[in-house]
C-alpha cells in the first residue's frame, strides 16, 4: 500500500515537473513573438504592406525561395534515392558534404560562394570573361538559398526512401516495369508525404536566409533584398516596416510548420 502511494506521489511530482518545464519553454519562445505583435496595430501593418520596400522584399523572397525549392527537388530527389538505395565508393563523404551547409556559419557560406562564383572566383571568373556576372544578382540569391537549404530536403527524402520497403520496387520490376517508370509510378507516390515535408522545410529555410545572401548577393532593393535583409535595413529607419516583415515571416513559418506536421502525421513508409 505504501509502495503504491510512493510511486503515485513520485509520478505526480514528475508530471508537475514536466508541466513546469514545458510551460517555461513555451513562455520563453512565445514572449518575443508576442512582443513583435504587440508593437504594431493592424492599421499600421496594412499601411506598411503598401510600402515598396516591404512589397518588393516579399515578392522577391517568395519568387527566389520558390525557384530554389524547385531546383532542390529536381536535383535532390534522385541524389537522395541513390544514396538511400545504392552503395558506392565515397558515399559517406558525399553525405557529409551534403550536410556541411547545416553547420557552416552563414557568413562563411556566403564568403565561400563569393570565392566560387564571384568575378574572380573559381567558376564565376570563367563566366565573367563572357560578360556574365553571378555575384550580387538575383541569381546569386537563388544560389545562396539552394546552398543552405538543400540538406533539409535531401535528409528528409533519403530517410523516406530508406523507410520504404524495397519489396514494392522488386515486385514492380518482377512484373516487367523498368527502373525509371517504377520510380515515378511506385516509389514516389509512396514517399510523397515525406518529400513534400522536406520541400516545405527547404522553402522555409530559403525564405529566412540572411547571412549567405548578404555576403554573396548584397542588399539591393528589388534585386537581392529579400525579407530578412529588408528587416535588417528598415530597422534602422522605420521600425514598423521591419516589424511588418517580421510578422509576415512568423506567420509563414507557422503555416509551414503546421503543414509539415499535417503532411507527416501518421506517415509511415512501408
Amino acid at each position: 500500500m505504501m509502495g503504491r502511494r510512493y510511486f503515485k506521489g513520485r509520478n505526480n511530482l514528475l508530471t508537475i515537473g514536466a508541466g513546469v518545464l514545458i510551460t517555461l519553454l513555451v513562455i520563453f519562445i512565445i514572449t518575443p513573438i508576442l512582443g513583435l505583435f504587440s508593437r504594431i496595430t493592424f492599421d499600421q501593418f496594412i499601411a506598411s504592406l503598401s510600402d515598396p520596400v516591404v512589397w518588393n522584399a516579399l515578392v522577391l523572397s517568395l519568387f527566389t525561395a520558390g525557384i530554389s525549392t524547385f531546383v532542390i527537388i529536381l536535383v535532390g530527389t534522385p541524389v537522395a534515392w541513390i544514396n538511400a538505395r545504392h552503395r558506392y565508393p565515397g558515399r559517406e563523404i558525399v553525405d557529409t558534404l551534403i550536410d556541411l551547409p547545416l553547420v557552416l556559419p552563414p557568413t562563411v557560406a556566403g564568403l565561400a560562394l563569393l570565392m566560387a562564383f564571384g568575378r574572380m572566383g573559381l567558376i564565376g571568373g570563367f563566366f565573367y570573361n563572357f560578360g556574365i556576372s553571378i555575384a550580387f544578382t538575383t541569381l546569386a540569391v537563388i544560389i545562396a538559398q539552394i546552398f543552405v537549404s538543400v540538406p533539409f530536403y535531401i535528409r528528409q527524402a533519403r530517410a523516406s526512401f530508406e523507410q520504404l520497403d524495397a519489396m514494392y520496387e522488386n515486385a514492380a520490376r518482377s512484373l516487367g516495369s523498368p527502373p525509371v517508370p517504377t520510380f515515378f509510378t511506385v516509389v514516389l507516390p509512396l514517399v510523397k508525404a515525406g518529400l513534400i515535408g522536406g520541400a516545405i522545410m527547404s522553402f522555409a529555410r530559403a525564405l529566412g536566409e540572411f547571412g549567405a545572401t548578404i555576403m554573396f548577393a548584397g542588399n539591393f532593393q528589388g534585386r537581392t533584398q529579400t525579407m530578412p535583409l529588408a528587416i535588417y535595413t528598415t530597422m534602422q529607419g522605420d521600425l514598423n516596416f521591419s516589424i511588418t516583415l517580421s510578422v509576415i515571416l512568423i506567420i509563414i513559418s507557422f503555416i509551414v510548420i503546421a503543414v509539415v506536421k499535417f503532411k507527416l502525421r501518421g506517415y509511415t513508409p512501408r
